[in-house]
């Protein structure tokens, strides 16, 4: 059992230093008085590319990357690492054409550009679907985060330690978020990706020295499993089968090369360029070529990032279920599943490196927590509250804005809890689990930026039905809606019970449903993809 007695005085040294560089670094990069909601929302765009690109990465990964990613090639093989096909392929679609477009029309948040194109009601539907979205998704990592962290405080993940933890992640969120504004939590998200990385790396090292045979014998090992299984260095995995029936499809498959071109690009279509946790902070830049930049460089950096921790999922896989390799060496206990880097961590990392992986975990969990409060508040204020206070200053503004961070914590609590019942580690993983809750919200938001952006259909009747044929659709398509509404009647039991459908064509089939309703309506307005779109000055 884990727990945090534990710890030696080195760990507790190296965690209390992590605590003591976050807390200065915060005190540091919060001494400019935020004047005005551009300021605390938009850090009056003089952000670096560089540090933008490195708080994308933050922001996209935390705790899901930092526990999620080192599970997915411990259980399965490389193959999550080409979902990053996708991304780079929704990175140039980006810079291209939406990022230029949001710096043309001078916008807040994304959803002001719907309010030009469909009306207010979509930018006001669209910023409520991203609400309840950014609940479900930062919830999901609040939750995530959590695990590990309530392992070693109480040495069990029962559900009132782990309400306790939760909140506690959430505290310190709040606390971090309410006084910089975007731009501290930009700096910090780069001093927090240093150390969750390098805590990883330093894992790694350990990992490498433990395991008793040199890196050829270690890489034919990995790709010949015992007992025929497949290689664990599978890095591409087609999706088809032409040998078997239907060309062998199996809707099940979460990272294939079907899923990476449809899935993977839509996802980071959402995420990155209409999720205003992120698009937020490619808004920070000077210009829209500088904000386009950053969102390529953070998508780009995400690769080999993503590498370390799949590199450490194989080597925590070797250590624990390769006792024929680890001869000796091999550990004569096992870790319980979801837990193996972290009870590595605790059990075999010595003078301090346990604490460094706690600060790793806490660099990891507040990340995803800071960027999503600002971002929410930023949404409520710009494109909720406005709406119904427009003669407020900005001295008024600025303390919604803040008592918004303070709401949007609680709300991300609730959530974080209520995942507690709904995860289930035997029917999912924790990264599709996380990945999975973000379609809600991302199919009905795709379908409203694609036909404004590139068709001149569409109402705002039709834009808000389509996001709630999105939302519907993804819902009904999750297993225990699926299983009850399969078990109805004996022709659904018989055709409808076997058929599992992923989280990556969740979402495709939600997007192309909202998509169609979005487009029935015949519109009148410009396209706003072009060149000649309006200017908002």
């Amino acid at each position: 059992m884990l727990a945090a007695e534990q710890l030696a005085a080195g760990d507790w040294a190296v965690l209390g230093g992590y605590f003591a560089l976050l807390i200065g670094s915060g005190i540091w990069f919060s001494r400019r008085k935020v004047k005005d909601t551009k300021d605390y929302f938009l850090a009056n765009h003089s952000m670096p590319v560089w540090a933008v690109a490195l708080s994308i990465l933050a922001t996209a990964q935390s705790a899901a990357t930092f526990v999620g990613v080192p599970n997915s090639s411990f259980t399965g093989d490389l193959t999550y690492l080409s979902s990053n096909i996708g991304g780079i392929i929704a990175a140039l679609i980006l810079a291209t054409v939406f990022i230029p477009a949001y710096y043309r029309l001078n916008v807040t948040t994304p959803y002001e550009l719907l309010e030009t194109r469909f009306g207010k009601g979509a930018r006001l539907g669209a910023s409520w679907a991203y609400l309840v979205g950014r609940v479900f998704a930062s919830g999901a990592r609040v939750f995530v985060g959590s695990l590990p962290g309530c392992q070693l405080v109480f040495g069990d993940i029962s559900a009132p330690h782990m309400m306790i933890t939760i909140w506690a992640f959430i505290a310190f969120g709040i606390l971090y978020t309410f006084v910089g504004g975007v731009s501290s939590a930009i700096w910090t998200d780069v001093v927090q990706v240093t150390v969750y990385i390098g805590a990883a790396i330093a894992t790694i090292v350990i990992l490498w020295h433990r395991i008793p045979i040199g890196a050829g014998e270690l890489v034919h090992a990995l790709s010949h499993p015992p007992d025929n299984a497949p290689s664990k260095l599978t890095l591409l995995r087609l999706g088809l089968d032409f040998s078997k029936p239907g060309l062998g499809f199996d809707p099940t498959q979460e990272f294939t090369l079907l899923t990476v071109i449809t899935g993977f690009v839509l996802l980071t279509l959402a995420s990155h360029g209409m999720d205003q946790d992120l698009v937020q902070r490619m808004l920070t830049c000077k210009n829209g070529a500088k904000g386009a930049r950053s969102v390529i460089s953070g998508v780009l950096v995400g690769i080999p990032a993503v590498s370390i921790f799949l590199v450490l999922g194989l080597l925590l896989y070797v250590f624990y279920r390769r006792p024929d390799i680890m001869g000796v060496a091999a550990p004569m206990y096992q870790p319980l599943k979801d837990t193996e880097f972290q009870t590595f961590a605790f059990r075999e990392m010595r003078g301090g490196l346990a604490g460094l992986f706690l600060a790793g975990l806490f660099a990891a969990g507040p990340a995803g927590i800071n960027s999503g409060l600002n971002s929410m508040a930023s949404t409520f204020v710009s494109d909720i509250y406005k709406r119904r206070a427009k003669d407020r200053d900005e001295k008024h503004l600025l303390r919604v804005g803040r008592i918004a961070v303070v709401a949007s914590g609680l709300a991300l609590g609730v959530f974080a809890c209520v995942c507690i019942a709904l995860y289930d580690p035997n029917k999912s993983s924790l990264l599709s689990f996380v990945l999975g809750v973000m379609s809600f919200a991302y199919a009905g938001l795709l379908a409203m930026f694609a036909i404004g952006l590139f068709t001149r259909r569409g109402t705002t009747a039709s834009a808000l039905a389509g996001l709630a044929a999105g939302f519907v659709t993804v819902s009904v398509l999750q297993p225990l809606v699926w299983s009850w509404l399969a078990n109805q009647t004996e022709w659904t039991k018989h055709h409808l019970a076997s058929i599992k459908i992923a989280f990556p064509w969740q979402l495709v089939i939600g997007a192309t449903v909202a998509t169609l309703v979005c487009a029935s309506a015949r519109g009148s307005a410009t396209q706003l993809g072009g060149q000649d779109a309006p200017q908002r000055n």
